[in-house]
């Protein structure tokens, strides 16, 4: 399904182009685009503001061999590689985790980008005849997590796409939220006359179902469309003016119905493919963000709902090792990390299990990604790391604990978050309320001894992501 919805996207002339230039920035091994995806808070802001400070600083990044072996020379920011879109604020965010009072960044509402230039030793003996110091060039991009979901739509016309959010709609865990919306639809005949307040009507009610969804303790990832939740720079536009209706086979020119499919494909032309070209379609690496407590908390139904959203979102991309003739198809990607994030909020020994269950409940996605041939890794890691393990006595007995400031709160405590499951087989449909994992604040004095932003596994994760590329 991803080739054909990649061949959706543009002529083949175009992809081939892609391809090309792909295959040149690898054969120089000059330029790297890194796609950091995940859906909403996930931690891709947090994960970018650490990789570029460690970076800049070869900070806390011991399992980077370039760090380690005292090969990157040298890090620095670069102008944008694209002056038309805004520039990552990785001086913001970083000030925000480094105050007196620090808090996580805000959740991002538009895309940016940023480029940082890695300076280093080649390591190996053919490149190093050739040059004594290379240079590195990595791309990153962040956007919010909610336009990622849109990416599925590219596959679907109106009907399809109706179908399947009203079904998920009158499903268990939405249906008291889409109340409003479903009972407004019920009482419409899409066959009849096109009326423009009505299409605004009904595109606000499914924007506040949406809304509602996001806000739902039950965790549900899978709210399309993703600009109807973080319009950006389309606020009003008629284009977001839209929603679900049951076909009708009598419903023709002039119709709701067909107003509703017109302006669904509008969407997607105007909006969800350009942003795919513009920011996707070239990746070289990838890193999906995921976090798995949050929907461990919403219990099996939350899991569901995030294996389903990234599952059918991972599909758009083209992923795969690449050959000689592999660009004819378009730019590839070669090498995917799956991270579970906020490692830090539980103990340590339960990170293995936070990486086993990645694997068991994405399953599917992961299973197709490595049989197209591309590299794949998961990990449990901490962007920043908030908490620290520690051992609490329990009736006399060691328990291993986290450390840290739970939101909400301005002092630490010692909470036993409880173990996490090895698999998503072990949670069970009755498990809602089983999970209470806490989110904590970043700690006080982050970053000030000038060696990076402490962290968990984020060295592993680069020395997969472009180690190869240091080399």
């Amino acid at each position: 399904m991803s080739r054909g919805l990649i061949g959706d996207l543009g002529d083949a002339g175009q992809r081939a182009a892609d391809g090309l230039a792909q295959m040149a920035n690898r054969l120089a091994g000059t330029t790297l685009r890194l796609g950091v995806t995940g859906l909403r808070r996930s931690g891709k802001t947090v994960f970018i503001t650490s990789v570029l400070n460690n970076l800049l600083l070869a900070g806390r990044l011991p399992l980077l061999e370039a760090v380690s072996g005292g090969r990157l020379r040298a890090a620095r920011l670069e102008p944008q590689p694209d002056p038309a879109v805004p520039r990552f604020d990785y001086e913001g965010h970083l000030a925000q985790l480094m105050a007196p009072h620090p808090g996580w960044p805000q959740a991002t509402r538009a895309v940016s980008e940023i480029r940082i230039a890695l300076r280093f030793t080649p390591r190996a003996w053919l490149r190093r005849q050739l040059t004594s110091t290379a240079t590195l060039t990595l791309d990153i991009v962040d956007y919010p997590g909610e336009w990622l979901l849109d990416l599925p739509m590219l596959g679907q016309d109106y009907a399809a796409w109706s179908r399947t959010m009203l079904d998920l709609a009158a499903g268990p865990g939405r249906a008291p939220l889409s109340r409003a919306f479903l009972e407004d639809v019920d009482t419409l005949d899409p066959a009849g006359p096109a009326d423009e307040s009505t299409a605004r009507r009904l595109a606000d009610r499914y924007t506040a179902y949406l809304r509602d969804c996001r806000a739902s303790r039950v965790g549900l990832s899978l709210l399309q469309p993703g600009r109807f939740l973080e319009p950006g720079e389309l606020e009003g536009a008629p284009v977001l003016t839209f929603a679900p209706l049951p076909p009708r086979a009598a419903a023709g020119p002039g119709s709701l119905q067909a107003l509703m499919a017109q302006r669904f494909e509008a969407y997607k032309d105007k909006v969800v493919r350009r942003f795919y070209r513009e920011h996707f379609a070239r990746l070289d690496r990838q890193v999906v963000l995921v976090d798995v407590l949050s929907a461990l908390n919403a219990g099996a139904p939350g899991l569901a709902d995030l294996e389903r959203a990234l599952a059918a979102t991972l599909e758009s991309f083209r992923h795969g090792s690449g050959g000689w003739l592999g660009w004819l198809g378009g730019a590839s990607i070669d090498r995917v990390l799956f991270a579970a994030t906020k490692a830090d909020h539980v103990a340590a020994a339960q990170h293995a299990h936070l990486a086993a269950l990645l694997e068991s409940f994405l399953a599917g996605p992961i299973g197709a990604i490595r049989f197209s041939g591309a590299e794949l890794r998961t990990l449990a890691l901490a962007s920043v790391k908030a908490t620290d393990t520690v051992l609490a006595d329990w009736q006399g007995q060691p328990l291993p604990s986290v450390q840290g400031i739970p939101l909400g709160r301005d002092r630490p405590v010692v909470v036993f978050p409880g173990e996490v499951p090895a698999s998503h087989h072990e949670i069970g449909a009755d498990a809602a309320g089983r999970f209470n994992f806490t989110d904590f604040r970043p700690p006080p004095g982050l970053g000030r001894d000038g060696r990076g932003l402490p962290n968990i596994r984020l060295d592993k994760a680069l020395e997969f992501l472009v180690g190869d590329r240091l080399a």
